[in-house]
């Protein structure tokens, strides 16, 4: 399928946020900038246990756990409501798909604390139903990606507000970009390096007690996990040790589950449930995880491979308009499937439903074959994985990796025009392509316009009895069919 929300005009780069230590989390990546906002996103670094060449990574070795202790608590401060400006950090959503339309409201506070043997001062951001009464009891937590965006929130919106659940951002990589946007209302922040896992623990620690600058005093929280994305991912992996450590009293758990995405790292074993969702360029580039999935007390892991599924979302980030690439991106709509993957996770804490196992994507590691080195399809597509309507009722091939276009395109979106060659690269190589079918190709399949968009939709209907799909994101799948040309 073609098609997708192409985004405004991005607002101005606050390229300080990209700073030693953030860029060092990011293995050196620039952001990707987005419409209304900073950044974007980035490869998570190599990480232990990740694997190399064309095999999948080996898991690490599970070494002993030091003691688990009673974490401290995060001191917050009431709602900052200035002076001046709020930092904004989530990327601009389609009108009629944004907080406002959804009933949601964007609430700020600072948190303080010692982490790492240093004070720290910080940020968190609460996104959440304006009327408490819609608030689901779910809180899907994450650790601000370097480059600006909450990209776990962004990616699940519509279906997390659709369900009522709360966003939580914690900042904890450098603040200097928001001392330098608002000096007034920021100049007090501070991290430090080390400090991350701590201030997660501790902020986590705050919204589950009953003390009275707890943000979210009176709500009932009944579940709370810790989510990211690439280089946010990487946050989540590292995190990891920490929880096994810093406790709750009673020694029970800060966080009920975790879900790192497009990230190849193979996790250590932990006493809550996990889903990891790894993408087509992971397995591509040898570093897919290896774990097998487990159901038993201390093992409860699934990992799930959406076939078509890029690194990054280029369907949104403005970056990607015009297209930079050599072959044409992608805009597959990998918001709808990290959703499913995040709702699997909800019913298995919150409802004990045990997620079902998903086939992984074949690899043949023939590259002579087709250029790749995952198992293709007649029509080119990945075979395995958990299967969509883009690739069992295809109008394109998803394929990667794609690169930046030779010569370089002569009007770039300003991030890469600012950047060079070097910038349209990276951007390009962390995003899939999409080769459109021809119209003599889509007629040889379907014969026409009408039994192509019923057939897409009679498949999404299935995965949605299946438990791999959404009907909250069925109007953008019937959106996509309808722009495929014949």
């Amino acid at each position: 399928m073609t098609g997708g929300y192409r985004a405004g005009a991005a607002a101005g780069l606050v390229g300080v946020l990209v700073t030693v230590s953030a860029a060092a989390l990011l293995g050196g990546q620039l952001p990707i900038p987005v419409q209304g906002q900073r950044g974007g996103q980035a490869p998570a670094p190599q990480g232990p246990g990740q694997g190399r060449g064309r095999g999948r990574g080996q898991e690490p070795a599970q070494v002993p756990d030091p003691p688990p202790v009673v974490s401290p608590i995060a001191t917050a401060t009431p709602e900052i409501t200035g002076p001046g400006k709020f930092y904004e950090t989530l990327m601009d959503l389609k009108p009629g798909d944004d907080l406002a339309h959804s009933g949601y409201v964007t609430k700020e506070y600072f948190v303080s604390g010692t982490a790492n043997g240093q004070p720290y001062k910080t940020r968190i951001v609460i996104r959440k139903p304006s009327d408490n009464a819609k608030f689901s009891g779910l809180i899907l937590a994450e650790s601000m990606h370097p480059s600006g965006n909450p990209w776990m929130f962004h990616f699940t919106h519509r279906y997390s507000m659709a369900e009522g659940h709360i966003g939580l951002e914690i900042l904890t990589s450098t603040t200097q970009g928001f001392a330098e946007f608002n000096p007034e209302r920021y100049k007090d922040l501070s991290t430090a390096n080390g400090q991350a896992g701590e201030i997660i623990a501790q902020v986590g620690a705050l919204l589950k007690s009953t003390r009275p600058d707890n943000p979210l005093a009176g709500l009932p929280i009944r579940r709370m996990i810790l989510a990211g994305s690439s280089a946010s991912a990487a946050v989540v992996v590292n995190y990891l040790p920490v929880h096994m450590v810093q406790r709750l009293d009673g020694m029970k758990p800060i966080y009920d589950g975790f879900m790192p995405t497009s990230n190849g790292t193979t996790l250590r074993r932990i006493d809550v449930p996990m889903i990891q969702v790894p993408t087509m360029r992971e397995v591509f580039q040898g570093v897919g995880p290896t774990r097998v999935d487990g159901d038993a007390p201390g093992d409860q892991y699934r990992m799930y491979e959406f076939a078509g599924m890029a690194h990054i979302d280029s369907r949104d980030a403005v970056a990607y308009y015009p297209d930079p690439c050599k072959l044409p991106i992608s805009r597959f709509p990998l918001a709808a499937y990290m959703s499913v993957a995040l709702n699997h996770l909800w019913q298995w804490l919150d409802k004990g439903t045990v997620p079902p196992h998903a086939d992984r994507f074949y690899v043949d590691y023939n590259m002579d074959k087709d250029g790749s080195l995952l198992a293709l399809d007649e029509l080119g597509n990945v075979k395995g994985g958990i299967r969509n309507p883009y690739v069992d009722v295809p109008s394109a091939k998803f394929g990667v990796p794609n690169s930046g276009a030779e010569p370089p395109i002569k009007n770039p979106h300003p991030f890469i025009a600012a950047r060079g060659e070097a910038a349209q690269n990276q951007l390009c190589g962390l995003a899939n392509y999409q080769i459109n079918f021809t119209p003599e190709q889509l007629k040889k399949l379907y014969k026409d316009k009408k039994t192509y968009q019923a057939r897409v939709l009679q498949r999404y209907d299935e995965l949605v009895k299946e438990g791999w799909a959404l009907p909250v994101y069925r109007p953008v799948v019937v959106e996509d069919a309808a722009r495929v040309s014949f």
